[in-house]
């Protein structure tokens, strides 16, 4: 799916995280989000490598990068070390400054990443979220039965990871199959990483304290940036999907205003699953975001 990338094992902070690289130009990293791998670029990455130099990265907890045990605070997935990651495989490949396409939970350590090292993130793209803080304070029951996952992984330990564990590749289907376009949104090259990835021993565990920690320290570090009048200073560009719970149940521009100082963005008519649903639109918007 990646033809012409060179995959790249890098030591993070904790473990090993799996990277791919390819192009010339620009650097720009991509984060991918739950439950997937860095395989959903599979449709941007090879023409956004025509014009930069591409790096993508599972997240750790995700894809074939290190899972890592949990702690009684969540510490190891808060996504201030979820970040460290992204530096240090940027840093690998050599490059101390570039541009971020994110989308979902990549979305969010790249939120965090643009704050704690504001001098490396040069532009950022963000693809169907709102801020963490204001999706958790501005919860709605629309909002809470979409994203019922949102909540069913935060419960304590063990019970969302013994569930999930017990058929994973099931939990996989629902939580992708049941938003806007289904699992037909999906090549099956791409879906048959996310079932393999998703049955890796450990990523249960991982996924449910990515989620806890955003419950927990991801938001008290939210509220201490916000206490502290604290902004994005990149350019940041917002992309969501018309027919996704995100852009239905939240304003996203005005939310992202208040946590930026550069904001522009617009709707994709599309689902939750943007570089899948719509990768052509998708490309469009990048070539005109990113810099070359």
């Amino acid at each position: 799916m990646f033809e012409g990338f060179t995959p790249c094992a890098v030591e993070g902070p904790a473990g090993t995280l799996q990277t791919l690289r390819g192009g010339h130009g620009a650097p720009v990293l991509l984060l991918h989000g739950h439950p997937q791998t860095h395989a959903m670029w599979h449709l941007v990455a090879g023409e956004l490598a025509k014009v930069f130099t591409v790096v993508t990265m599972d997240l750790r907890g995700y894809g074939d990068s290190v899972r890592v045990p949990g702690d009684a605070q969540h510490l190891a997935y808060a996504k201030h070390a979820m970040a460290l990651d992204a530096v240090a495989a940027m840093r690998h490949h050599g490059f101390d400054a570039f541009q971020v396409l994110a989308h979902d939970r990549g979305a969010r350590v790249a939120h965090r990443l643009a704050v704690d090292h504001p001098r490396m993130v040069q532009r950022l793209m963000l693809l169907d979220i709102a801020p963490t803080l204001a999706m958790y304070e501005h919860t709605s029951e629309a909002f809470a039965r979409a994203y019922w996952h949102w909540f069913f992984l935060i419960q304590p330990s063990p019970l969302p990871e013994a569930l999930i564990e017990s058929d994973p590749v099931r939990y996989l289907r629902n939580v992708m199959g049941k938003r806007h376009a289904g699992l037909a949104a999906f090549a099956p090259a791409a879906l048959a990483e996310y079932e393999r990835c998703i049955q890796i021993p450990g990523t249960a565990t991982s996924i449910c304290e990515d989620y806890r920690a955003s419950a927990t320290l991801d938001l008290a570090h939210d509220r201490a940036d916000v206490a502290a009048g604290r902004r994005l200073e990149q350019p940041l560009r917002v992309l969501w999907g018309e027919h996704g719970a995100v852009g239905q149940c939240f304003d996203v521009l005005r939310l992202w205003r208040e946590r930026a100082l550069d904001v522009s963005g617009i709707s994709m008519p599309c689902g939750h699953y943007i570089a899948e649903e719509a990768p052509a639109l998708l490309l469009a918007q990048a070539f005109d975001f990113f810099k070359r």
